[in-house]
């Protein structure tokens, strides 16, 4: 399945020129080079961590951006792993991924769990309780996570023995910690022996930078392909026979022992 990372830039506290903007990329997206199956964004595309004003600028119901992400993947028969966007829901402000097909029906929809102290996600932001995965085509099974998630193995492992041969990963991961970023998004795939798909923001929200480095990881833990710094559309590959013969090899989940890993 080929895949197109949309490594955007985000307007802090912009929805308007936010939506605008993706929509351009995704298009740029299809129209260069081969027709991807599959777009990927980033985490929060449409009005950044403006969080001291997101209860006024998080989308109610996430209606706006599920408009936009079903429309254009029917009219353009692609998949969408729609990143996140803030999302208004019961009064609660949520940050969510929406994923739909190449028909442009609504395949999941993921609430970040894990809430980042570092920029005050838990005292603006309600943390999502499901763990989820999704099936990309029949056969090929993903797994959604958001940003900070990526430092919980325990969610990726969940995902994995619940049949995830994918990892998605949209993000607004900040400089300095590029190291932790390619290290992190590395182990994961390489102790799932699945696919990670990383899509990093670049950029400037206040004085914070984001440095991009989007990525696509196999089960191998081999980089397809990473990005630089600078907006742009990274392109790369995903083959479902790759994970089954990663596992086979090396048979990590025959040989896990769960009845000792439980904590007292």
């Amino acid at each position: 399945m080929n895949i197109a990372l949309i490594q955007a830039d985000i307007q802090i506290g912009e929805p308007t020129a936010n939506f605008q903007h993706i929509k351009k990329l995704m298009e740029t997206a299809l129209s260069e080079g081969q027709k991807p199956d599959i777009l990927v964004l980033p985490e929060m595309w449409n009005t950044g961590y403006a969080l001291e004003r997101i209860h006024e600028l998080a989308d109610p119901d996430g209606r706006q951006a599920r408009e936009l992400l079903s429309s254009f993947a029917k009219r353009h028969q692609v998949h969408i792993v729609g990143g996140s966007v803030a999302e208004k829901k019961n009064g609660q402000i949520y940050n969510t991924m929406y994923v739909y097909d190449a028909a442009g029906e609504q395949k999941a929809m993921y609430s970040k769990i894990h809430l980042f102290r570092l920029m005050d996600e838990e005292k603006h932001l309600s943390a999502g309780d499901q763990a989820v995965v999704f099936d990309l085509q029949p056969g090929f099974t993903a797994g959604a996570s958001i940003c900070y998630d990526v430092r919980f193995p325990e969610l990726s492992r969940t995902l994995a023995l619940k049949g995830a041969q994918v990892l998605f990963v949209p993000a607004e991961w900040p400089n300095p910690r590029l190291h932790h970023w390619r290290t992190l998004l590395t182990a994961r795939a390489i102790e799932n022996q699945m696919y990670v798909v990383a899509c990093n923001r670049v950029g400037t929200s206040g004085d914070t930078t984001f440095f991009g480095h989007s990525m696509i990881i196999d089960p191998w833990g081999d980089i397809v392909v990473e990005g630089g710094e600078e907006e742009g559309i990274l392109r790369g590959a995903l083959n479902p026979a790759l994970t089954d013969e990663v596992r086979t090899r090396i048979p990590v989940f025959e040989d896990r022992r769960p009845g000792l890993y439980k904590l007292s």
